[in-house]
């Protein structure tokens, strides 16, 4: 079964950084492209960075500059380098990948979400 496990949140003060991890696991054909999302309370789930198979990336602008967005493919695993971060930042920051199955289908996947609080 493939999963997507998320790691890195927690609690940090503002202008603090944090780097968030989301590895891929099981029987994969091919990861396409893959994600960061965040959905604060009350609030639509929303994209804050994204990165392609070979290696471009798009930034929500509220996080240009402030965030990167990386990947490792031979560990099948995406990152997010959190900088500057700030009270508005806290959310839940989810990992999405697109992927292609062993069957050749191609399908989402989400991680379970990780908690990240930006204290003033």
């Amino acid at each position: 079964q493939v999963q997507l496990v998320e790691s890195g949140g927690g609690l940090v003060q503002a202008g603090g950084s944090l780097r968030l991890s989301c590895a891929a696991s099981g029987t994969i054909f091919r990861i396409n492209d893959m994600g960061w999302y965040c959905q604060a309370p009350g609030k639509q789930r929303e994209l804050v960075a994204a990165i392609t198979s070979d290696g471009s990336t798009n930034y929500a602008d509220s996080v240009k500059g402030r965030f990167t967005i990386s990947r490792d493919n031979a560990k099948n695993t995406v990152y997010l380098q959190m900088n500057s971060l700030k009270p508005e930042d806290t959310a839940v920051y989810y990992c999405k990948a697109e992927l292609t199955s062993i069957r050749r289908y191609d399908y989402a996947l989400w991680g379970q979400g990780t908690q990240v609080t930006v204290s003033s």
